[in-house]
């Protein structure tokens, strides 16, 4: 009898996920599948939600808006900062990512959006924040979560 996936089973699938314009974000294609623990937060909320009760050999597509995704893009989040905060690096590129500490005290990531002089804008919003998702998603596997990955809450 096939299992349904809800909390505490591990769910293997193939996905390829793009945006609005049909850009290929990312995908499982040619690798092994991607294992996540349902209920354990471990993918965006839209996309677990949308899995809820499917079973093995599931074929479907699935749309996520932000703020089921990677939310909205917060602007108090892209800031101008002076070259000097970032002692040691030479040179500075659009494009370039940094780890900086958070406020909560956590790692936050930050991406060079512009280099105008000793002025650099930043953006700590996550890549994806404000970008609606399209998911191509093939469940390849559903299966009982050992005590042990119920525990640690995660795939082991």
């Amino acid at each position: 009898m096939p299992l349904f996936i809800g909390d505490n089973l591990v769910v293997s699938m193939h996905y390829k996920l793009t945006d609005d314009a049909g850009n290929v974000l990312d995908s499982s294609e040619g690798s092994e599948p991607m294992t996540y623990l349902h209920g354990s937060g471990d993918i965006i909320a839209g996309l677990e939600k949308a899995l809820l009760g499917k079973a093995e050999g599931a074929t479907l597509q699935v749309r996520v808006e932000p703020e089921e995704g990677y939310g909205e893009v917060v602007p108090d989040l892209i800031q101008t900062i002076d070259r000097a905060a970032f002692k040691g690096v030479e040179a500075i590129e659009v494009g370039m990512l940094f780890e900086a500490e958070s406020p909560q005290g956590g790692v936050q990531h930050i991406v060079v959006k512009e280099v105008a002089g000793d002025e650099i804008v930043i953006d700590a919003n996550h890549p994806l924040a404000g970008v609606v998702l399209d998911f191509d998603i093939e469940i390849i596997s559903v299966r009982e979560a050992t005590q042990d990955e119920v525990a640690h809450g995660h795939v082991r």
